[in-house]
């Protein structure tokens, strides 16, 4: 009998990456699920025959057993918070959780390309789409794997058979007084699992891979360490990791006109921006679109961020994409925009609020042989249209 035979699941927020795979498993595993978001979005896709209301304001029906409710809407609708459902989804089935600051998506996604081509036939819960997996999650009878979230210490309820952790870092400054604080978090819950794997451990992979970057190298050999976990030969493992391209929005070329390439990317932290900047550093410029993500991360980080992105040649910077915050009173994304100005006086730059300006100020200013990234956690990613059209 399925897992969760007889249960009806209503999902709040239902659009998102994370509250669609976990609808799309549980499905799978017997339940009916249905849920409501306020618009059509690209995971809904993968959910067809389930009914989906689209409406400005959260609805849940009367005759659903269980409601689940994403964060971003958690002070509006009472139910079942997306964590204490996903331990439940991570306990029925041997799993292998994955967690860290940096790289959480592409290293689950890479443990997850491993199994499936080693024949494991596993189930998956990511955080983006992964074109050679078909999607961002899956039902199968193997490993579960999952990308753990610690913004809100959720991952402290997770108990997988294998426990991972990319990196340490501090990132969700609303929740974690120091970095301190975050590694006591993830030490603890590494050491309440059979088995883990602590990123900061190991070295880089010593082979090419077909994604970019030396972060990647680094995110590999996490990679692999937990699929011998998992119980596969390192070799075997190695050689299917060589062909993985990488999951969407990381990195992920989206065009190219004039001879200029388009890259766009979800990253969103100082760390990131620079490794991101650094992988694609060739001959030509780089010119980068960048949305600030958070106001909490803004503030904290401003310098920082600066500083990371005064590596590429020419910057537009965004206002803040507030996500799940509130705004904060003085804190925009000029704060970024002066912090890179005083990294690199004199460098071009713009503080462009909307993306619509930031994508204008960027095809005004590129030529053949720069490539164009666009980065940010937000809605950033639909520059890459704008700065396409504009460039033809």
């Amino acid at each position: 009998m399925p897992p969760l035979e007889g249960r009806r699941i209503w999902f709040v927020g239902i659009g998102g990456a994370g509250l669609s795979a976990y609808a799309l498993l549980a499905r799978a595993w017997g339940a009916e699920v249905g849920g409501w978001d306020r618009v059509e979005t690209p995971y809904l896709r993968a959910l067809q025959g389930v009914p989906i209301e689209l409406a400005p304001e959260p609805v849940v029906p009367e005759g659903w057993d269980e409601v689940v409710v994403s964060t971003a809407y958690r002070d509006e609708i009472e139910g079942k918070s997306r964590a204490e459902l996903l331990a439940e989804l991570v306990s029925l089935q041997r799993s292998i959780v994955v967690a860290g600051a940096h790289g959480k998506t592409t290293t689950a996604a890479m443990i997850a390309f491993c199994l499936d081509r080693l024949g494991d036939d596993p189930a998956f819960l990511l955080g983006g789409e992964i074109p050679q997996l078909g999607g961002n999650a899956r039902a199968g009878a193997g490993w579960l794997v999952v990308e753990g979230d610690e913004s809100d210490r959720t991952i402290a309820s997770l108990r997988p058979e294998i426990a991972v952790v990319t990196n340490i870092d501090l990132d969700h400054h609303t929740e974690f007084a120091s970095h301190a604080e975050v590694e006591a978090l993830f030490v603890d819950w590494l050491l309440a699992a059979p088995k883990g794997v602590r990123g900061d451990e190991l070295g880089p992979v010593d082979f090419e891979l077909a994604a970019l970057g030396e972060h990647n190298r680094h995110n590999a050999a996490v990679a692999l360490a937990a699929v011998e976990l998992a119980g596969h030969s390192r070799d075997d493992a190695a050689r299917v990791l060589r062909e993985f391209r990488g999951a969407a929005r990381r990195l992920e070329p989206r065009g190219e006109a004039g001879g200029i390439k388009i890259i766009d990317s979800y990253a969103h932290h100082p760390r990131e921006l620079a490794a991101d900047i650094a992988a694609v550093r060739d001959d030509g410029r780089i010119l980068v679109l960048f949305q600030p993500h958070l106001y909490s991360r803004t503030r904290h980080l401003a310098h920082e961020l600066g500083a990371a992105l005064a590596s590429a040649d020419v910057v537009a910077v965004t206002d803040v994409y507030r996500a799940r915050e509130q705004p904060l009173e003085g804190v925009t994304g000029k704060l970024v925009v002066d912090a890179v100005a005083e990294a690199r006086p004199g460098m071009e730059l713009g503080w462009t609020p909307a993306v619509e300006d930031g994508a204008r100020f960027l095809a005004r200013r590129a030529r053949s042989g720069d490539h164009v990234l666009t980065l940010g956690a937000g809605d950033v990613d639909r520059a890459v249209a704008l700065i396409l059209e504009a460039l033809a």
